[in-house]
Formats: structure tokens, sequence, C-alpha cells
């Protein structure tokens, strides 16, 4: 609030809105928003998006879903859905 009056904060490169995209890099730094986004063609498997879809869901309820993201969706041992991330070796 600014003034009594509600006011959108802006991101780092001044934007309003933040995509919600996460990447690693094999560096293993973590890239979030628009730069996440801007790489995502050059690093498909580490790039993270759409991934509300799968919080909460059992591997058997998104299999469909799975087939349209370019990172890897694995069933954890009680069916649950896990994102493979290679670039730091860690399952989320």
């Amino acid at each position: 609030m600014e003034g009594g009056k509600p006011v959108i904060v802006t991101n780092e490169e001044g934007q309003r809105t933040t995509p919600s995209v996460v990447a690693y890099t094999k560096s293993r730094d973590r890239l979030v928003g628009q730069i996440a986004k801007r790489q995502a063609v050059v690093n498909p498997e580490n790039t993270f998006f759409s991934m509300k879809r799968f919080i909460g869901s059992k591997m058997s309820e998104v299999d469909e879903e799975t087939k349209q993201v370019s990172y890897t969706v694995v069933r954890d041992e009680n069916g649950n859905v896990k994102l493979d991330c290679p670039a730091i070796g860690k399952q989320f």
C-alpha cells in the first residue's frame, strides 16, 4: 500500500508478473521467472513449468499430463508424483 492505495510490486526485471518457471543449470544455479523461461529451449529437462497440476496428485491421475511437459515426471514408492532434475541429481 502506498498512500492508502494498493501497488503492485515489480520484480527485479521491472515486470509486474513473474512466470511460474524454475530451472537449474548444469552449474547447479537456480533460475526463476522470466530468465528461467528464456533458457527453457536449451535446457528443457531441467526447466519446470505448469507444476501446480502435479501437486498432491497420484501418478495414475496425471499420467496423460506428464506427456505434455519437457521434464521427467516419475512415480515414487507410494505412487505420488516426483519431478526429476538431472542437473542437481534430485527429485522433488
